[in-house]
C-alpha cells in the first residue's frame, strides 16, 4: 500500500499564502496527505513583492504529503473536477482577492475571485464531497465601516471603544448593512453570505471566519495588503512606511496563522452548519499604528521612517477588535497561544531569514 493512502485529504485553497500554508503546515504534521490550490495571483495583483511561489516551493520541499495543484478558483469545470478527484474530507478555502484598493480599480476580478470563486468552491463540494467540512476564510470587512459608527475615545496612542457594550469588541452580531465596505468588502460579503446559505440550506458543514489582522512569518506583505509584514520589512529595509489618516491611531487585533489553523482543526473535530465566528486576536493583541511602530523599532533598533497621509483609506477601521466570546463558548479547548510580542519576534526573523536589506 502506498503510505499515502488512507491518511484524511485535504484541500486548501490559496495554499502559497500565509493562511493557507500555516493550514498545510499544521494538518501535514497531523499526518494528512494535503492538495493545495494555488496559481500565484498575488504577483499578479501585487507584482514581485507578493509573489508567493517562494512559499509553493517550500511546501513542496518540506512535506512528502502535499501535492501543489495549479488551478484558479475562477476555473468552474477545473474546480469541479478537482473535487470530484480528490473528494476531500476537509476544505479550507483562503484564496482571495484581499485587498481594498485594488478591487477599485480590478472591480471584476476582485467579483470572480471573492465571489465567485468561492461559489465554484461550494458547488463542486456539495456535488462530489457533500459529507466534507468547509472553512472560509473572510474578513472583518464585511461589516463595512459600520465599526465607525461606535462611540470612540482618544488615548495618546490610539482610539479606542467608549461604549461598555464592545467592551470585548465587535460580536458576530454586528451588522453587515447599510455602509460603505468597499468593492472587497462587498465581494466578500456575497462569499460569506453564500457560504452561510450552503449551510442552512444544504446543510453543508461549514464556517466563515471573520478574520481582524492574520499575520505571521509567511506573509508577503505589501503595501496594499500585510499590515504588520509589511510595517517591518519598510522598518527593516529603513523604507517609507505611509500612514493613511486616523492620526495613525487606527486599531488592529492580531491573530498568528498558527492559532487559525488550530481554530480550523478544533472545527473540523466538532463542525456546524453555516456559522460565523470572528477570528482576531482579541483585545490582548491588539495595537495601534503608533504603537506598532515602537514596538518594531524596540526588537530591530532602527527608528521607523513614515509619511503621515491625512487621509483615511475608503472603509477602513478606525478601530477594531474582535470579540472571542463565541469561538470560545462553542471551542473551549481553543485558545490563542501566539502573543503580540510572539507574533512580532517571529515576522522580523522571518524577513532577516528572507535576506530582506
Amino acid at each position: 500500500m502506498s503510505p499515502l493512502q488512507g491518511m484524511p485529504q485535504l484541500l486548501v485553497t490559496g495554499s502559497s499564502g500565509l493562511i493557507g500554508s500555516e493550514v498545510v503546515t499544521y494538518f501535514a504534521a497531523a499526518g494528512w496527505r494535503i492538495f493545495g490550490v494555488d496559481n500565484n495571483q498575488r504577483a499578479d495583483f501585487f507584482g514581485p513583492q507578493g509573489d508567493t511561489r517562494w512559499n509553493q516551493k517550500r511546501l513542496v520541499e518540506t512535506f512528502p504529503a502535499f501535492q501543489h495543484v495549479e488551478l484558479d478558483i475562477r476555473n468552474r469545470d477545473g474546480v469541479l473536477k478537482l473535487l470530484a478527484d480528490v473528494k476531500p474530507q476537509l476544505i479550507v478555502h483562503t484564496a482571495a482577492q484581499p485587498s481594498h484598493d485594488l478591487a477599485a480599480s480590478r472591480p471584476f476580478d476582485d467579483f470572480d475571485v471573492n465571489a465567485v470563486g468561492t461559489l465554484n468552491m461550494l458547488e463542486a463540494t456539495r456535488r462530489a464531497a457533500p459529507e466534507a467540512v468547509f472553512v472560509h476564510m473572510s474578513t472583518n470587512k464585511v461589516y463595512g465601516d459600520a465599526p465607525n459608527s461606535i462611540r470612540l475615545k482618544e488615548l495618546p496612542t490610539r482610539w479606542d471603544y467608549d461604549d461598555p457594550v464592545y467592551e470585548h469588541g465587535i460580536a458576530e452580531s454586528f451588522t453587515i448593512d447599510q455602509s460603505k465596505h468597499s468593492l472587497f468588502g462587498a465581494s466578500k460579503v456575497a462569499g460569506d453570505v453564500m457560504v452561510q446559505e450552503y449551510g442552512r440550506y444544504f446543510g453543508l458543514r461549514s464556517c466563515c471566519l471573520r478574520g481582524g489582522c492574520l499575520t505571521g512569518p509567511n506573509h508577503s506583505g505589501v503595501e496594499l495588503h500585510g499590515f504588520l509584514s509589511y510595517l517591518v520589512r519598510c522598518n527593516l529595509e529603513g523604507r517609507t512606511y505611509k500612514v493613511f489618516g486616523y492620526k495613525g491611531k487606527q486599531v488592529r487585533d492580531n491573530i498568528h496563522s498558527h492559532d487559525v489553523a488550530r481554530f480550523v482543526e478544533a472545527f473540523y473535530r466538532n463542525p456546524r452548519c453555516g456559522e460565523v465566528y470572528n477570528i482576531g486576536g482579541g483585545r490582548d493583541n491588539s495595537c495601534s499604528i503608533l504603537e506598532a511602530f515602537e514596538r518594531i523599532a524596540a526588537i530591530s533598533g532602527k527608528k521607523m521612517q513614515y509619511e503621515y497621509v491625512d487621509k483615511n483609506r475608503e472603509g477602513d477601521h478606525i478601530c477594531y477588535i474582535s470579540d472571542l466570546r463565541k469561538m470560545y463558548a462553542h471551542y473551549p479547548d481553543w485558545r490563542l497561544t501566539k502573543s503580540l510580542d510572539d507574533i512580532f519576534q517571529e515576522i522580523y526573523a522571518s524577513w532577516q531569514t528572507r535576506a530582506v536589506g
